[in-house]
């Protein structure tokens, strides 16, 4: 919820030209079109996971991102 808040907050007050969102959850919809009509650039990135289709077509970008993890070495 706080996030959501944050982001129309940033778009509202325009301290931000984009807002890069780690998620694919739709809760994000509403936040995401009050970016989005305040001429910020809203991208998406899932990390893999899979996005919501009402979240989807309230973004301007998808971007796509590994997480990669270190392993230690077996002795």
């Amino acid at each position: 919820m706080k996030i959501g808040v944050d982001i129309a907050s940033l778009s509202l007050k325009r301290f931000v030209d984009k807002i890069v969102l780690f998620s694919g959850d739709s809760d994000f919809v509403p936040a995401a079109k009050l970016a989005r009509r305040e001429g910020i650039d809203f991208v998406l990135d899932p990390m893999g996971a899979h996005v919501e289709e009402s979240l989807f077509e309230h973004i301007d970008g998808l971007k796509s991102s590994q997480l990669y993890i270190k392993r230690e070495p077996k002795e």
